[in-house]
């Protein structure tokens, strides 16, 4: 599995719709792919890339906490797969030098990415698929 690294290249929010879209841009590349996200991932990618913290933890917020408070960091959010329509994707953690390999919805794990300033990988074959036409 050939990895490209990607960062987050917009953030499309729409209160009307239930859909929401973040751009991943492949970095030093030109393709682009879209993923069509729900209304709370968006809101804590946004809330993020704006500095602006909620009053109390969401839960977006509450598991960057969980994460630190364990000394446990994110090493990489990967987009692995794309099967029937719908992105899949792993979360790289590293604890004392343990590293642990979870199932993640690209959504939540971009949206701890951000958080966290870790770096944001798609499987080539996605990027290739995702990237046609857009």
């Amino acid at each position: 599995m050939a990895l490209i690294e990607c960062e987050l290249s917009r953030v499309v929010l729409d209160e009307a719709h239930d859909r929401q879209i973040v751009v991943l841009k492949e970095k030093g590349g030109e393709r682009q792919m879209p993923i069509i996200i729900g209304f709370f991932e968006i809101w804590a990618i946004h809330r993020t890339i704006n500095d602006e913290p909620p009053p109390r933890p969401l839960t977006h917020e509450l598991f960057g906490s969980v994460l630190d408070t364990l000394g446990v960091r994110i090493e990489r959010i990967v987009v692995s797969a794309l099967r029937n329509d719908t992105f899949i994707g792993r979360l790289y953690l590293v604890q004392d030098g343990q590293q642990y390999d979870v199932d993640t919805r690209p959504s939540d794990g971009i949206a701890l990415a951000v958080q966290k300033n870790a770096p944001i990988y798609v499987d080539e074959e996605v990027l290739n698929e995702a990237s046609g036409g857009f």
